[in-house]
């Protein structure tokens, strides 16, 4: 299949501006279930990420210690369990030290109905869900993924890889590939190469929930990957200009993830300009 290169104006037609009909549920509800007492800070980027995205209410059902730098950066959040329409798992976390309490509630999550965005120490569980996955590994978590799958871990092909996980896979990169089965793969090349830092990858899942979020809360269907696909690949622009307009601001020089979660709210004022 040929991939396609996702644009402002493709974004566009996947973010819209709430109306006065729109609440909190309508304009979309993430679960968060991310970071860790080693990793608190990545919940707080993820968190952070959905709300600067536009997600109408973001629940946050990690551990304490996360949760306390969470509400004290975006007190706002709710930390008690509830609907949502996507979920986010596994940033800042680690299956080595995954507990039997986390990993019941994980598959909870991963066999319901709602998509899920699987990142970094949730990958593993990625191939035994019935929810829609859309999976988010770096190059080599992408290569243990396909190993986990019974595919060669030195061939690249994200594509080969959405079909035999049956879900969508945005293997991050200078050139990030979203592949789903049965379509064809997109491109989202990052305006930037100050992108690659510490904590982005935390930024961009909480991006990626928050915008699948608001595409169920308008009435998209969980289970059409297409549809997860695009709003997948639409996520992974937002982070990519953030990150340039956090650049900007900084007159060309480095950026943290922080940093790119801050502008998010402007990348998107872009695309509703389209």
């Amino acid at each position: 299949m040929a991939a396609r290169e996702w644009n402002s104006a493709d974004t566009a037609a996947v973010i819209t501006e709430p109306t006065a009909d729109d609440d909190k549920y309508s304009r979309g509800v993430v679960g968060m279930r991310t970071g860790s007492a080693a990793f608190p800070g990545a919940a707080v980027l993820g968190v952070e990420a959905a709300w600067r995205t536009g997600v109408g209410m973001v629940r946050y059902l990690g551990p304490s210690r996360a949760a306390d730098f969470v509400l004290a950066r975006r007190p706002e959040t709710v930390t008690a369990d509830g609907r949502v329409q996507a979920w986010v798992i596994g940033s800042g976390t680690d299956a080595a030290h995954r507990s039997a309490l986390e990993l019941a509630a994980l598959r909870g999550i991963l066999s319901g109905d709602e998509p899920v965005v699987v990142d970094a120490g949730a990958l593993d569980l990625a191939a035994h869900a019935s929810a829609p996955v859309v999976a988010t590994p770096h190059g080599r978590e992408h290569a243990r993924l396909r190993r986990m799958l019974g595919l060669d871990p030195e061939s690249d092909d994200p594509a080969e890889t959405a079909t035999a996980l049956g879900a969508v896979v945005v293997r991050k990169g200078a050139t990030t590939v979203v592949a789903a089965p049965g379509v064809d793969p997109i491109e989202v090349t990052a305006p930037t190469s100050w992108l690659a830092t510490a904590g982005t990858g935390d930024v961009l899942a909480g991006t990626v929930g928050a915008v699948i979020a608001g595409v169920i809360g308008r009435g998209a269907s969980p289970g059409e990957l297409g549809a997860l696909q695009r709003a997948a690949a639409s996520a992974v622009w937002l982070h990519g200009h953030a990150a340039a307009l956090a650049v900007a601001a900084h007159g060309g020089g480095p950026i943290v993830a922080l940093d790119v979660a801050q502008h998010l709210p402007q990348a998107v004022a872009v695309v509703l300009a389209e």
